[in-house]
């Protein structure tokens, strides 16, 4: 391990994992059509090529969980570098239907695994204090990637460079943030909560010296309250169904809503929105599609700096409010009102939901999953959480062309469906999610321990 690397170099490498979750979400949108075109594909088999990263997603999630608490994080992020680089190769040169699903679904397990391991990995590297804005970091990187992926697809767009085909350039455009993630990957240390796990006491302390260097926390005395709770009697993966449970439930839940309220639908479907909803022409659907994206890597820019200054249940509630009007309203307005006068106000509903959603459920989720469990099972908890997330998207990508042409193409139905999700996530927040603001991973860990001996003590 380099001693000197600077914080700013680990935490950003660190959420590369994010950078090439977004890039590989959103470069199948511009690049589906085309590739449609070129193998002759139907629509089922060009909606099977973009969700075949969602079914690699959901096994990569669940299967680097077990892993990453046996061999480490930093063994796993190298590995699914060397996956983004496999699956992006394949993808570039596919010469057939069945060639691009293999190659979607090994960048689905690099994907997976990027989206559980991540959360995990910044939330044991950065100080209490501001774990919610380093780990806020996640998903810039993911908004960040579906941007660059949208600009990589308007530049290499009717562009065959040295006669190779424009979506191939586009898919193979992954290339480049995968070579840093695996440069990154070799390069960053190992977390120092897996190390004292491990017994490696001496590392951890290093790692920590170098992770605290610019801040007044005492190294020795963080490592003194992991080995504290690092030594407590361990019950192996039977913890998640006993001390752990409340913290699936959580995880689970907070997961499922983020897809639920719709934000998948919005980053995959928007041009499809205005062609299908509004008879836009494609060129314009797009740049629309553009400004929605930057509207949320700006949102999600401004949540990085102010995440840990109120508390996480404050966000989550006033994201769920902004959502659950902007939706309700886009709904009401687009059953009652012609397309015509309906267009322009359902995209600035769209951006306000967009703003709701980036500045809370979108980081906070990601966040909590990485804070929640006991540190013998938090890369498993990690990884079930972030499989929620994947069967939650899929169901969302799977259903909404199928909602929309259910309401005649009439967007009010599938918003109306995401704003009573939206209303159940404010429920969902105020009994059920714990506050973790400002607390050590530790202080979670025994008060989850504490709260689980209570309810053993109620119920003999």
């Amino acid at each position: 391990m380099n001693r000197h690397l600077s914080t700013f170099f680990i935490f950003t490498f660190g959420a590369l994992g994010g950078l090439l979750f977004g890039f590989d979400t959103g470069i199948i949108s511009g690049a589906s059509p085309l590739i449609e075109n070129n193998f002759n594909l139907g629509i089922g088999q060009t909606g099977f090529i973009t969700s075949s990263v969602l079914i690699g997603s959901s096994v990569g999630a669940l299967g680097v969980g077990p892993l990453a608490d046996k061999y480490g994080r930093k063994r796993l992020l190298i590995l699914a570098a060397i996956l983004f680089l496999l699956g992006s190769s394949l993808s570039m040169v596919a010469v057939g239907f069945w060639s691009m699903v293999i190659a979607r679904i090994i960048l689905g397990f690099a994907v997976g695994s990027a989206s559980a391991l991540t959360p995990a990995y910044l939330a044991e590297l950065a100080p209490a204090e501001r774990r919610g804005s380093l780990g806020t970091l996640f998903q810039l990187m993911i908004t960040l990637g579906i941007l660059l992926a949208y600009v990589s697809n308007l530049g290499f767009l009717n562009h065959n460079l040295l006669g190779i085909r424009d979506w191939r350039w586009m898919l193979g455009s992954a290339l480049i943030p995968a070579a840093l993630l695996l440069i990154g990957g070799l390069l960053l240390p190992e977390s120092p909560r897996f190390l004292a796990e491990k017994g490696d006491s001496e590392q951890a302390l290093s790692v920590l010296k170098m992770l605290r260097k610019n801040t007044t926390d005492d190294p020795e005395k963080e490592l003194a309250e992991i080995e504290t709770v690092a030594n407590q009697p361990k019950g192996g993966v039977k913890e998640l169904f006993t001390i752990a449970r409340p913290a699936v439930v959580v995880a689970v839940g907070i997961m499922l809503l983020q897809q639920l309220v719709g934000i998948n639908s919005v980053i995959y479907f928007l041009p499809q929105v205005f062609i299908k909803g509004f008879g836009f022409a494609e060129g314009s659907a797009i740049w629309i599609s553009v400004g929605i994206g930057i509207v949320n890597f700006v949102v999600t820019v401004l949540a990085t700096f102010i995440m840990d200054k109120f508390n996480r249940k404050t966000f989550l509630m006033f994201g769920s409010i902004v959502m659950a009007v902007s939706l309700g309203i886009l709904a009401v307005m687009n059953f009652t009102m012609d397309i015509h006068t309906t267009a322009v106000p359902t995209m600035i509903l769209i951006a306000i939901y967009i703003f709701g959603f980036a500045i809370s459920w979108g980081p906070i989720a990601w966040v909590t999953i990485g804070e929640i469990f006991p540190l013998s099972v938090r890369g498993i908890g990690s990884s079930i959480g972030s499989a929620a997330n994947w069967i939650g998207n899929f169901l969302v990508s799977q259903f909404f062309l199928v909602m929309l042409a259910y309401f005649h193409n009439n967007v009010g139905g599938p918003f109306a469906v995401f704003a009573v999700f939206a209303v159940l996530s404010m429920f969902f927040v105020h009994y059920l999610v714990p506050e973790t603001r400002g607390k050590s991973l530790e202080e979670i860990e025994m008060e989850l321990r504490h709260n689980d001996k209570k309810a053993e003590m109620s119920g003999k």
